[in-house]
């Protein structure tokens, strides 16, 4: 919808809504707010949520394949932004789950192609998806790091009354050290696990460079590629296509 100035439009109405609904909730969580404006918050949600409703019915109706609209992630979540206010309202007792329309904060992702940083939005989304591989392994190495220096810090530091009781609590240190967050709920206190601590520390500041440096190699490789475009299929609803693009990547449906 957003290829043509009405669906600009139209996508631009529905962002400023649910950036709008958002609010409500939040502000509603807010207990003094909630008990002095409770009247106000019941007529605006109940608004929203007619109005979302509305635009729920319209895409079902509108796509293609309704089955797969209502099967897909952005379906199940624009489903899901509606249904806890009916059944508060037919059940009662359910006012809980009205926390779940938080969610409608999710479709303001869908809402971003109408922006105008879209061309570097893509190509970031790219770089993610190419290098996804590598960041897999690096993070299975982190994986395996914490668990080896979280046993050595164990063995360092057993019997010494420092907050190392087991293997498993000390790989939950060597984790906060090396991401540099340092809680604070357990140090060592003998001089070797002092200095073994340091060594992690610094390895941390290291190791947080290495998912950026894959990412930005990966959209340096990009810059010398096709640009890509935003034209989205109307078979498959994907998205992210070569500019030069004539079919669809992922189902082969023409653009």
């Amino acid at each position: 919808m957003a290829d043509t100035p009405a669906g600009r439009i139209f996508d631009t109405m529905l962002l400023l809504a649910i950036l709008t609904s958002v609010a409500v909730i939040m502000m509603e969580s807010v207990q003094q707010l909630e008990l002095k404006y409770y009247q106000l918050f019941h007529t605006l949600e109940w608004v929203f949520t007619i109005l979302f409703t509305i635009e729920y019915v319209l895409r079902v109706w509108c796509s293609p394949k309704p089955e797969k609209y209502m099967r897909s992630f952005y379906g199940i979540i624009d489903l899901l932004c509606v249904v806890p206010t009916y059944l508060d309202f037919l059940l009662g007792g359910a006012h809980f789950l009205i926390s779940i329309r938080i969610l409608r904060m999710l479709r303001i992702f869908r809402i971003f192609k109408l922006v105008p940083f879209l061309h570097e939005g893509q190509q970031l989304t790219l770089a993610l998806q190419r290098s996804r591989r590598k960041i897999a392994v690096f993070f299975f190495f982190i994986l395996l790091l914490t668990i080896v220096l979280g046993s050595i810090m164990y063995v360092i530091e057993s019997g010494h009354n420092s907050g190392f009781t087991s293997i498993p609590v000390s790989i939950y240190w060597a984790v906060v050290t090396l991401t540099t967050v340092g809680y604070g709920d357990i140090a060592p206190i003998t001089p070797l696990g002092q200095a073994f601590s340091a060594v992690i520390m610094i390895m941390g500041y290291a190791i947080i460079a290495v998912p950026t440096g894959i990412v930005t190699a990966e959209m340096t490789r990009m810059r010398a590629g096709a640009s890509v475009t935003v034209r989205t299929c109307p078979e498959c609803h994907k998205d992210t296509f070569d500019e030069d693009a004539t079919f669809c990547k992922y189902c082969g449906h023409h653009l």
